[in-house]
């Protein structure tokens, strides 16, 4: 079991730490600086794969702890323990002895809010083990009898409840209370000797109900196996700059790391990205508007507040091709003068927040997905993406294809293999044709690192007409 009648009890044992032990020491350790925090975090997870027709791994972990962060100017102190006790946070309050005095006033808390983004209950609880053993099994059977050329499939499944609360010296404090869980479905499928994989993922901020829909894991494995099946067929990918398509929903990772990176406040603050000093220019076509959003219902990259303890917000960073802005968390707002947009995020307890992404998106235009595919003479039309790698100064990036179709005057072709599109962020913006009405978020899977922290994102958006990339292939 994880949760309980009161989760805070979680981070408060007696004899250990109290709530007004808490205060007193956020006081205390951080009087001398502009602005910080206790934050006190209590995770449970799980995850189990099976594979090759049996459970390879069932893996279950409890872990709390505390992180102490002071600022003073563009200083930062910080110290974390996996021990959360009055006398650890005393010990880890000397750290930020170092730091200058600070020169002005604790800035002002985080604004309040009582919205609550996805429940309070825990998904580990409520479905016993064998459940969770026998629906990866169902799922093993189900795809191997679906298609006589399926050769392997690994089904992962995996949740984890947290339990945070944040501890400033002059306001209440905050708690939330997150869960968050994910399907994977992976098949390799076999012909003449070949073999190829196809995978389909989901999840989201809210409990395993969802995932042991039998309408669910089924359409996941048509998915993934259709990938397979279609890859089994792919052809040599052509290279050369060409027109690119992309598909809705999950390619907007490409948007994500080729674009959203740059436009984190701290990037800009200090002049390293390609969108440092820009705002109010144009840096898109007409017609792209960006935005990142922490505040939608249930979403993996959602948050009722960030970990500083802002409430999450709408955020237009783009809009018509203008840049209006950047995603900022309480430091880089400060520095910037700017305000904090509820994008100060951290892995866990044992690290400090920085500016990151919740779930960023391309808005839906005014064109026919189908019209727009007519448009192209000669180029791929792009539907999943696999790894890629971004260059935040520059924007340059190299994504590789998962699955992806030859185009040729405004018809999808034979699938290809081996595609990778090349370009910089900025530059494909300026490129864009066309923009769908068919908007989309992924479903659920995304992961974004940054500084060697990993947090839950989100991504979308609509089908994307690009004048021109680079297309790199084999043929």
């Amino acid at each position: 079991m994880t949760s309980s009648a009161d989760p805070r009890s979680l981070l408060y044992r007696s004899g250990q730490l109290s709530p007004e032990e808490a205060r007193k020491l956020a006081r205390q350790t951080l009087s001398a600086c502009d602005d910080g925090e206790l934050f006190l975090q209590f995770v449970a997870s799980e995850s189990f794969t099976f594979d090759d027709g049996r459970l390879k791994t069932a893996d279950y972990s409890r872990n709390a702890g505390f992180g102490l962060r002071g600022v003073s100017g563009e200083m930062t102190g910080f110290a974390h323990a996996n021990e959360i006790s009055a006398a650890a946070i005393a010990r880890a309050g000397e750290t930020l002895s170092l730091l200058d005095p600070a020169k002005g006033p604790l800035a002002a808390p985080p604004a309040r809010t009582n919205r609550h983004l996805y429940t309070d209950a825990s998904p580990l609880d409520g479905i016993d083990f064998a459940r969770k053993v026998a629906l990866l099994e169902t799922i093993d059977a189900a795809a191997r009898a679906r298609d006589p050329r399926v050769a392997q499939v690994t089904a992962h499944l995996t949740a984890s409840w947290s339990v945070v609360e944040i501890v400033r010296p002059d306001a209440e404090p905050i708690t939330d209370i997150r869960p968050l869980v994910r399907l994977n479905i992976s098949i390799v499928a076999e012909q003449n000797g070949r073999r190829e994989s196809g995978s389909f993922g989901m999840g989201g901020r809210y409990l395993y109900d969802d995932l042991f829909d039998p309408a669910v894991w089924n359409r996941g494995i048509d998915d993934a196996l259709r990938q397979a099946l279609v890859n089994l067929e792919a052809v040599a990918a052509p290279a050369g700059e060409m027109q690119v398509l992309l598909a809705p929903g999950w390619p907007g990772i490409l948007l994500h790391e080729a674009v959203g990176h740059g436009l984190e406040g701290d990037f800009n603050r200090k002049g390293t990205s390609a969108f440092s000093g820009r705002i109010g220019e144009r840096v898109a076509a007409p017609g792209v508007t960006v935005v990142d959003d922490g505040s939608i219902h249930a979403r993996r990259g959602s948050l009722s507040i960030d970990d500083e303890g802002t409430p999450t917000q709408e955020n237009v960073l783009i809009e018509d091709g203008i840049l209006k802005g950047y995603i900022h968390d309480r430091l880089s707002a400060r520095l910037m003068g700017m305000e904090p947009t509820g994008n100060g995020r951290r892995e866990s307890f044992a690290h400090a927040p920085m500016p990151r992404m919740t779930n960023t998106y391309m808005r839906a235009g005014n064109d026919d997905p189908a019209e727009l595919l007519s448009r192209v003479k000669n180029g791929i039309f792009a539907k999943s993406f696999g790894g890629g790698q971004v260059d935040i100064t520059s924007g340059k990036f190299v994504f590789s294809c998962t699955e992806a179709y030859r185009v040729e005057n405004g018809k999808l072709g034979a699938p290809i293999k081996g595609a990778t599109l090349i370009g910089d962020g900025p530059s494909v913006l300026t490129r864009v044709l066309g923009l769908g009405n068919d908007m989309e978020l992924d479903e659920g899977i995304g992961l974004c690192g940054k500084g060697g922290q990993s947090v839950a994102a989100g991504v979308g958006q609509p089908t994307v007409l690009v004048e021109a990339l680079t297309v790199g292939g084999t043929a």
